[in-house]
């Protein structure tokens, strides 16, 4: 009798023990239990602990990202030149994002380069590009933009949550009157210019209704006459989709074929790495966006970069007669500097399938400047690759490299067609995530039960050891 209230009374201290030293479980929801507190039926020992699990995994899309560049040597875009814009763009393959770097924009005279900045060149260029995208997918009657730009550093200020919501639900939005119509497919995502570099961003409308585009900020650097002046240098846009962050950077080098002149290029270059900073400021919240060029998930760089060919002008222009464009890219300073880790060190460029760009006669042709015989008053140049399309990053695939035949400027426009990944975060149904039981089933071994008593030196077993001592000293009383 004395041995059953024994064993009764440790059974009923264990369940009290267990009740008032239970840990409490991380996983815990705060549910109200439905039991009361001194119910002595506590949890049976094979119950298994169970937990909610909220889960968030990264989906990975695919973005369509176009980027173009072209010196127009000072040239306003006037006349016919919309047919060439068009040609340049490849609008037979939509892209999802446009970004397009213009060198010498306006004339590089020293009223330019020294004095106050000019927007009138940089609306034109975005008026016109805007009018091209989405005549041939918006509505051709409500473009160009019906607001014009009157700043150089346009800035897009987002989409709000409730207009993506919106968008998700497959409600219609109107437009307003401040607003232009959600029939242009194409937004102007920003735009900056110096001098007479000018960079220009163009989304469509329904992606920004998809994913979350934030921390756009534009940089500009100028490493021209005396390392500090906007001739020469570079405009750059930083933006994060979703989880993913995008730097473009438009640039222009120094130009010269003497030897030592690939010296400034990369002395340029690095200035441009160096100087180039998107701060944070308190509106940014906890949109922790990349600080520097090479902090960026995928990043592009582009321009008239201005780097010539190691070769002689008559056997470089024997070479493009023959279209040998693996022998001429053997002489290329560029692709040195890419092969042997100079300013580009880590940065790919796609296979260049198509003849120089640089320096085309002024005369309206395609005939390159200089040569034997000479015109009159022409400049000799050896024909170069100097617009140049280059990236950084995992995640991108380039899917054509290509130039544009206008006839606008001494240069030819090059453009790229990348496919871009990004990274979307989405959160799963809750699930149950079953955890090990309590206390292990009664099926394991003695041995297991020995090893976990022996490593379990609890509160609990000593008290239990002592009620255990007590009653067996009462017994032999």
């Amino acid at each position: 009798m004395d041995n059953e209230n024994t064993k009764s009374r440790r059974r009923r201290f264990r369940q009290w023990f267990k009740r008032k030293h239970k840990r409490p479980d991380p996983f815990d929801l705060g549910e109200v239990a439905d039991r009361d507190e001194d119910d002595s039926n506590d949890y049976p020992d094979d119950v298994f602990v169970q937990a909610m699990e909220n889960e968030t995994c990264l989906i990975t899309n695919e973005l369509r990202v176009f980027v173009g560049t072209w010196n127009v040597a000072g040239r306003s875009p006037v006349g016919s030149l919309a047919v060439d814009v068009d040609e340049w763009l490849n609008l037979k393959e939509a892209a999802d994002i446009y970004v397009l770097g213009f060198q010498e924009i306006v004339p590089l005279k020293a009223r330019n380069v020294i004095g106050a900045e000019d927007p009138t060149e940089a609306t034109n260029w975005n008026l016109l590009i805007g009018k091209t995208l989405n005549d041939k997918y918006g509505c051709p009657w409500l473009t160009p933009i019906l607001n014009p730009i009157t700043s150089d550093s346009y800035h897009y200020a987002g989409v709000r949550d409730s207009e993506r919501r919106a968008s998700a639900s497959g409600r219609t939005l109107s437009p307003t009157r401040d607003q232009p119509c959600r029939c242009s497919r194409y937004k102007l995502m920003a735009s900056k210019k110096m001098v007479g570099v000018f960079i220009t961003v163009w989304m469509k409308r329904e992606l920004l209704k998809r994913y979350s585009v934030s921390s756009i900020k534009v940089c500009s650097v100028a490493c021209g006459i005396m390392g500090y002046l906007g001739n020469k240098g570079s405009v750059s846009v930083t933006m994060t989709i979703e989880k993913t962050s995008f730097c473009f950077i438009a640039a222009h080098l120094a130009s010269g074929e003497k030897k030592g002149d690939e010296g400034r290029r990369n002395h340029q270059v690095f200035e441009i790495f160096r100087r180039t900073s998107f701060p944070r400021f308190p509106r940014d919240g906890d949109n922790l966006h990349p600080l520097t060029i090479l902090g960026h998930d995928r990043i592009f760089w582009f321009g008239d970069l201005n780097y010539r060919l190691y070769l002689e002008d008559n056997l470089a222009r024997q070479l493009i007669k023959t279209q040998d464009w693996r022998a001429l890219q053997e002489f290329d300073q560029l692709q040195r500097e890419l092969e042997y880790g100079g300013a580009f060190q880590g940065w790919k460029e796609g296979n260049i399938e198509f003849a120089p760009t640089y320096k085309y006669s002024s005369s309206n042709c395609n005939r390159y400047s200089g040569g034997f015989p000479s015109r009159a008053g022409e400049k000799q140049r050896t024909p170069a690759w100097c617009d140049r399309i280059l990236w950084y990053g995992k995640g991108v695939k380039q899917h054509s490299y290509f130039r544009s035949e206008s006839k606008f400027s001494d240069h030819r426009p090059v453009s790229a067609l990348f496919l871009t990944q990004i990274d979307v975060a989405k959160s799963t149904t809750p699930r149950v995530i079953p955890l090990q039981p309590i206390i292990p089933p009664p099926n394991q071994t003695v041995q297991d039960e020995t090893n976990k008593e022996e490593a379990t030196s609890t509160l609990l077993s000593l008290i239990v050891k002592d009620i255990e001592a007590s009653s067996s000293h009462m017994q032999k009383l």
